[in-house]
This record gives structure tokens, sequence and C-alpha cells, in this order.
């Protein structure tokens, strides 16, 4: 897809794209020389650039707020889970390079990974789930506000965030309430009290804070934080609770990052084990 084709309410045409950019960013350690992947300055697809361009732009703290406020009634819609897998299958772009898998499948790749190391059965269930949040896109949301890497909003935006160039069309940016370092925050506030970028982290969060272990939030809430996990950019707004909460998200991203494979999983062999690991932790039905 050209970057004139990229419409800024176009329904999740990129995504595959943006997972596959953070294969790139973040490799797996020791599997492939540094020279093997794509220059992430001067990436193959354009449309990196112009996805990041237009989440930079308007990913503001009103932006948030807004969107909270819209989503978090969860009143779209009232589906069981499995209902909303095949639901998220419908719109998944099928041009990924790396596997022609479907979401449905992807989750399973994930969760299947984590369970072969031992991992407790509520860790399963999020490798399960963690991308469940996308289903945004099919209530009109455009792409860049459901994927690709989130940050916090309401405070200045770290240059360790992926193309920090592309905030200077933020009007945050030029807002002295939100482009100090901390903002409308206060210093180690917890990140409880933070409002990080719109998307489906924070989507999926909110909808199973009720149902996952703590541990298991945290890995929802900040899988796409790389800014902090990864670089380490807003240490000044953790707490020591989100520093150990953050072992556990550090955890959870190689098998989000690092599980594909061309060989789909064996539905009718895992689904017995599935239903009854849904059937433990959540509702019969999901609120939208």
């Amino acid at each position: 897809m050209k970057t004139s084709e990229l419409n800024e309410n176009e329904p999740l045409q990129s995504l595959d794209q943006w997972e596959d950019d953070l294969l790139e960013r973040y490799p797996e350690p020791f599997t492939k020389a540094k020279e093997e992947y794509r220059n992430y300055d001067t990436p193959e697809r354009d449309t990196v650039r112009e996805f990041y361009r237009l989440n930079h732009r308007y990913q503001t703290y009103d932006f948030v707020l807004e969107k909270e406020r819209e989503f978090l009634k969860f009143d779209k819609k009232e589906m069981p889970v499995w209902a909303a897998f095949d639901f998220l299958n419908t719109l998944v772009d099928d041009s990924d390079p790396d596997t022609d898998l479907d979401q449905l499948q992807h989750l399973l790749q994930t969760s299947e990974a984590i369970r072969a190391d031992g991992h407790p059965d509520w860790f399963v269930l999020v490798g399960l789930v963690h991308d469940l949040g996308k289903v945004l896109c099919l209530f009109g949301e455009p792409q860049w506000a459901v994927v690709g890497d989130t940050f916090p909003v309401g405070c200045a935006h770290s240059d360790k965030i992926v193309y920090p160039e592309y905030f200077k069309d933020n009007p945050d940016t030029y807002d002295e309430r939100y482009n100090t370092k901390y903002g409308v925050y206060e210093p180690n506030c917890g990140l409880r009290n933070v409002h990080m970028s719109w998307g489906h982290d924070e989507y999926i969060y909110q909808m199973m804070k009720d149902y996952i272990p703590e541990e298991g939030l945290y890995m929802l809430r900040y899988h796409s934080f790389y800014s902090q996990h990864r670089e380490h950019a807003y240490e000044h707004l953790m707490d020591e609770h989100d520093h150990e909460m953050f072992k556990w998200v550090d955890k959870f991203n190689p098998y989000d990052l690092y599980s594909k494979s061309p060989v789909a999983p064996n539905w009718q062999e895992l689904r017995s084990y599935y239903e009854n690991l849904v059937a433990k932790y959540l509702p019969t039905t999901l609120r939208f």
C-alpha cells in the first residue's frame, strides 16, 4: 500500500506492518545478525512512517480523554469472547510477508508458547486475549488510534519514542500545560495515574481488570509501551510498584514478538483447553 493510499480513517490495513516493524526494531537476541534486518531509519515500507506521522499528530491529551469517555463505557456491543475473535478476524489483513495466519491463530501461537514454558494459566490467558482490543477498528477507529507504540500524554514526549520528530505536528508540544517533563503529573506518581496514548492496550486492560491478576493486567496495559520497557524513558513517572510489575511485562513481550510461525496451531486439538480456560476466568459474554 502506498502512502498516498493510507486514509486517516481506514481500518486495520497496516497492523501487520507495525508488528513486522517491531521485530525489526527489537529483534530476538542472538538469532539474527543486526545487518539482516532492514534499517529502521530507511524502512522499506513508507506506510510505517505515515502511520506514526498520524499517530504522533493526533494522540493528544484531550483526544485520549475523549476516547476514554467514549469507549470505556463498554456500550458498543455484547458478545461471547469467541464471537469477538471471529469478529476481529473479519478485518485482519492477510498480506503479512511472515505469516498468513489470522489474528486468532497468532494469539494461539502466543499463548501456546507461554503454556509450553509452564507459566500459570492466567498468563496463558493473557497471551490469548492481549490483542483482542483491536476490535476497536471495527467500531470505526482509525488504525493510528488502535495499534502502534504507546506513550504517556499530558507531559513532554520522549525522544526515545519512535519517530519523535513527528511530534512537531502535535499541539500538545506547544502547550505549556503538557510540554514539560512532568506536565500534568507529579514525580514518580505511578503509571496508574498516567494517561497513555489511546489504543488496544488500554482498552483490553480496562475490559479485563476484574478478571485477571495484576501481573497480567500490567502485561495487557503496557505491552506496547516500548519507550519504557525497552528504552527506560519514563522512569520519572513510575513508582516502585510499577518497576516490580514491569518484570512481568518484560516476561511477556518475547512471547508476543517472537512466537510467529508459518505453522498454524491445531485448533481442534486446542479447543477444549482454551474454552475451559476462558470459562474459568471470564464471564459468558463480554461488553465492548
